[in-house]
């Protein structure tokens, strides 16, 4: 959804210069692209709408486009106003701020405008912008490069534009290369939930992640069982406990706020691919943030385990090794998810199978 508003922007912006000069880069000179990362094209097809095909192309012309902004910045020196991508056409646009050079952007193959600021005149502002950085007021949220529009965006929260007339006077930048935007959005960081990693309930107490699920992940039941707030291994807050159940059995669902995403991993970069349980004697291994990663063989299914704090039943035994703050952590067989540890003694680790625990959440497992 960003991508293609950003390329409508851009679309707009070139039909709105009126100084466009035709020219144009064959298909036939865009080299075969092989993508390096098995997952970009099945990405590209669900994100951006396209057939495997139409990816395939695009990522080929991408290729060729680069190559030839590359030229043009160097080519045009001082002169080069920044470069646009059209997906729709195939082709770059690009930007300068002498007239005389318009044919030589074209001979090179790629549409040309007559724009008033180059781009080291931008990169400059953002420069200056950037020095001030401490005097900014809160409500100022961004600022950058807006090649498009040959602007300099500056973001601030609504209602507060004066604040940012009043930085960008403080910065000494030229105002008129800078456009000031409302938005309500308020960047923020995001961190990964992995398998695993600790986390924190309400102030009190230290569990494991065990698998990301959409909107969250699973772990221990007996870990929500006290309430509270949640809060990642950084400690930065990270949501609140969905459905459980302790005793009878061991399984929560966590859901995550916007700080955080679910990824299709455990925290040693093992990639989880499905939850198919392995059979009995099959190798597992477990990742906790007490004892890290452990493995050893599954063992016994449909355990009835009675802890002082009650009894669950239809438990899996291993003979895996964890300790007190593993609860909730990955068991994984090879890249098949399998349960979130529950407890056990010195000899027997127990795990609550995922299965189960995907089922009564309404839940579904995030793939790596």
């Amino acid at each position: 959804m960003k991508i293609n508003k950003i390329l409508g922007i851009a679309v707009a912006a070139a039909a709105s210069a009126g100084a466009l000069v035709a020219g144009s880069i064959p298909a036939s000179a865009a080299p075969e692209f092989t993508p390096l990362n098995a997952e970009m094209l099945p990405a590209m097809q669900r994100d951006l709408g396209l057939t495997h095909d139409q990816a395939v192309s695009r990522l080929a012309t991408e290729n060729s486009v680069a190559g030839l902004e590359q030229s043009l910045t160097a080519a045009l020196g001082d002169g080069f106003g920044g470069a646009t991508f059209d997906a729709a056409t195939g082709r770059l646009s690009v930007g300068v701020t002498d007239a005389a050079k318009l044919g030589q952007v074209q001979a090179s193959g790629a549409d040309a405008k007559l724009v008033r600021f180059s781009a080291k005149q931008l990169d400059s502002t953002v420069d200056k912008l950037n020095a001030g950085e401490s005097a900014a007021p809160k409500s100022v949220t961004s600022w950058g490069v807006d090649t498009a529009n040959n602007r300099v965006t500056i973001t601030v929260a609504p209602g507060q534009v004066s604040a940012a007339e009043g930085y960008l006077t403080k910065s000494g930048v030229d105002k008129t290369s800078v456009s000031v935007v409302e938005s309500a959005e308020i960047p923020q960081l995001q961190y990964d939930v992995r398998g695993g990693d600790a986390y924190y309930i309400g102030g009190r107490s230290r569990c494991s992640v065990g698998f990301s699920v959409t909107g969250g992940f699973l772990t221990a039941g007996h870990c929500a069982a006290g309430g509270g707030s949640l809060a990642g291994y950084n400690q930065v807050a990270m949501g609140s406990f969905g459905t459980w159940r302790f005793p009878g059995s061991d399984y929560a669902r966590a859901n995550v706020n916007s700080n955080w995403i679910p990824r299709g991993l455990i925290n040693n970069n093992t990639r989880v691919t499905g939850s198919t349980s392995a059979a009995n004697g099959a190798s597992a291994c477990k990742s906790g943030s007490t004892t890290g990663w452990t493995c050893g063989t599954i063992g016994a299914k449909n355990q009835t385990v009675r802890y002082a704090e009650g009894t669950v039943t239809g438990m899996t035994a291993t003979n895996i090794r964890s300790a007190a703050g593993d609860s909730g952590g990955s068991i994984i067989a090879g890249n098949q998810a399998q349960g979130m540890l529950s407890g056990g003694n010195t000899t027997v680790t127990y795990f609550f199978p995922i299965g189960p625990a995907l089922s009564a959440t309404g839940s579904t497992l995030v793939r790596g």
